[in-house]
């Protein structure tokens, strides 16, 4: 694989790392809409309940922060979660203006149907715990550093 591409190679598709991103982006948001369905669950809906899962009673917008999602994004989710009966949403009594959200029961019981979805991903990329862990860490080290550039 070549290391330095001239100014005509570097705008071709697949030399893009945007479009790799993208692309693999699209195929693992595939793979979980098959794991999700029978949970009834699109994938958004799903990263709402792994945060409610790790912490339940959490506010709107401490969701958003993990998520990388304004409220006019999240509210309709919640919406949906709300009406599947997973979640409750109501209003702080420390500040009228926080939206705090509640897992039910249900919803607590729904992460129970949804534990096996990671081994499910392992399985499917054929590797091992630790390669997942490193792809990992190296996909937020490169978000880290686009927000940090974002800023200045």
């Amino acid at each position: 694989m070549k290391t330095t591409l001239s100014a005509t190679d570097a705008l071709q598709l697949e030399n893009q790392l945007c479009f790799a991103v993208y692309s693999t982006n699209l195929a693992i948001n595939k793979r979980y809409r098959q794991w999700l369905a029978p949970l009834k669950l699109t994938y958004p809906q799903y990263l709402v309940m792994l945060v409610l899962w790790q912490q339940d009673d959490v506010t709107l917008s401490q969701i958003g922060e993990q998520l990388f999602l304004d409220s006019a994004t999240l509210t309709p989710l919640l919406k949906r979660l709300e009406s599947a009966g997973w979640l409750l949403r109501h209003r702080s009594r420390d500040d009228e203006r926080q939206v705090v959200i509640t897992l039910t029961p249900e919803g607590q019981q729904l992460k129970e149907k949804a534990k096996n979805i990671p081994e499910s991903l392992r399985q499917t990329l054929s590797c091992n715990a630790n390669d997942i862990v490193v792809l990992k860490i190296q996909l937020e080290q490169l978000r880290q550093q686009l927000n940090n550039h974002n800023k200045g």
